[in-house]
């Protein structure tokens, strides 16, 4: 399960690396580029739940070993493709192989794990996630610069069928399926639906479209919260949200907390390739400031979360990752580079003591026949919180730049939306502070 919650992230910051050399050889501009992304969050997020689902009824194991068969082929085909639609179309399918994974390696995890050191496990993870974070721009720079962005996708070939190795022959699980043995279709329809809707729409404000789209997905959630209240066999359990205040609050402030951080290293990326003339190699020695501070400081917080308050450590992070967010928001064209690093330190700080302390009240909030569902859940806000803080950076540069590529001619007009983006998230985190105190004490055991 470390090694799966390796893979992920380094797979997302080494593409992000490569954004730009993949625009120049297909002629995108940076909103076109941020369908790469976007493309990959909108299919995670909108399976996360179903899949979480799937495996209560059928196995978690059984989806985990098809999501990692899924992550080769699609990241061959991507290491192949003629144009920049196949890069997007791949990571679609790249996006429904990552969903399979994080709907299942967290629940995994948990229901192995002893209560008493439920956070420690979590740490340890949330560590080697953050350690794919770091070495992610920094192989993917080397790989992209050396040998060409196609070897960034490639790689993730023979990592994938060393992780598949590893669970047919290491991982010892046994597990309890769920008795209920329907599928909840129609909600996994009403859901998905609903959030590609939702999502695409907010991703390509602003617009009359964009704002229909965003209003049907939005009623398109509300119709599937009636209907899981009212069916026999709910895909979702609205009680959940209802009731428990720590799983409520705890998966808001997470939504919060990914919404304004997670494309910081896009637009970073894209800001010191194409504005400061950094290379590749670079650029992911400046990004891997923030993820080798989550990498170090993560399995700690973890563990103290074990025995201090989840909300007290989460919250503070909050507002050290708002503080890194409003220091940003004054960024420029001729910005130092410590200050940069300084930010992305302070950033990952935060980040390290609000992901692991938050992720142990989700799971612990719950009981065992919930685990799968609560697992979805912490991936389904992850990837719906990556998805609105790319939509937000692709609406602030889509009204500073349009789709043009970023030009010595826009390069103010690229800068001044860079500074709102930051000023957004930093507002973003400010409110997610008081979302995460509101969730109360978790209890243990």
């Amino acid at each position: 399960m470390t090694i799966a919650s390796f893979i992920g992230p380094f797979m997302s910051s080494s593409v992000n690396v490569a954004l730009p050399s993949i625009g120049k050889e297909f002629s995108m501009g940076a909103v076109s580029l941020g369908w790469i992304n976007t493309a990959y969050l909108l299919a995670a997020a909108t399976l996360l739940i179903p899949f979480g689902r799937m495996g209560d009824l059928y196995g978690k194991k059984r989806i985990f070993v098809i999501g990692l068969f899924l992550l080769m082929i699609t990241s061959a085909i991507l290491g192949s493709s003629l144009s920049g639609a196949m890069v997007i179309a791949g990571r679609v399918f790249q996006g429904v192989a990552s969903a399979m994974l994080f709907a299942t390696a967290m629940p995994i995890l948990v229901s192995i794990v002893p209560p008493e050191m439920r956070g420690k496990a979590i740490g340890i993870v949330s560590g080697a996630t953050y350690l794919g974070l770091s070495v992610g721009p920094l192989i993917g720079g080397l790989l992209t610069q050396q040998f060409g962005w196609r070897y960034v996708f490639w790689l993730y070939v023979p990592l994938a069928l060393i992780l598949l190795a590893l669970t047919f022959f290491m991982l010892e699980y046994r597990e309890e399926l769920s008795k209920r043995t329907k599928f909840d279709i129609a909600g996994s329809a009403i859901l998905g639906v609903s959030l590609l809707l939702t999502m695409y729409g907010f991703s390509t404000l602003p617009s009359v479209l964009a704002g229909a789209l965003t209003a049907a997905g939005i009623i398109g959630v509300i119709m599937f919260v009636m209907y899981e209240s009212h069916t026999q066999a709910p895909l979702f359990d609205i009680d959940l949200f209802r009731r428990n205040t720590v799983f409520a609050f705890s998966s808001l402030a997470a939504l919060i907390n990914y919404a304004a951080t997670f494309a910081i290293s896009f637009t970073l990326s894209l800001y010191l390739q194409q504005l400061r003339g950094l290379s590749p190699r670079e650029t992911g020695l400046i990004l891997v400031a923030q993820p080798v501070m989550q990498a170090i400081l993560s399995p700690y917080a973890g563990k103290l979360s074990d025995r201090i308050q989840p909300r007290t450590l989460a919250s503070l992070g909050m507002a050290i990752d708002c503080v890194g967010l409003l220091m940003l928001a004054f960024i420029s064209a001729d910005t130092s580079m410590v200050y940069i690093v300084g930010c992305l330190m302070i950033l990952g700080f935060g980040f390290a003591l609000f992901v692991s302390p938050n992720t142990n009240a989700i799971m612990s909030s719950v009981g065992k026949s919930s685990l799968g569902l609560a697992g979805a859940t912490v991936g389904a806000v992850r990837q719906i919180g990556m998805m609105m803080s790319m939509g937000i950076v692709m609406m602030v540069l889509a009204l500073f730049i349009g789709k043009a590529g970023i030009a010595p001619g826009n390069y103010e007009q690229f800068v001044q939306g860079l500074r709102i983006a930051f000023a957004v998230f930093a507002i973003a985190c400010f409110g997610g502070v008081f979302a995460s105190l509101a969730r109360g004490k978790m209890k243990r055991g």
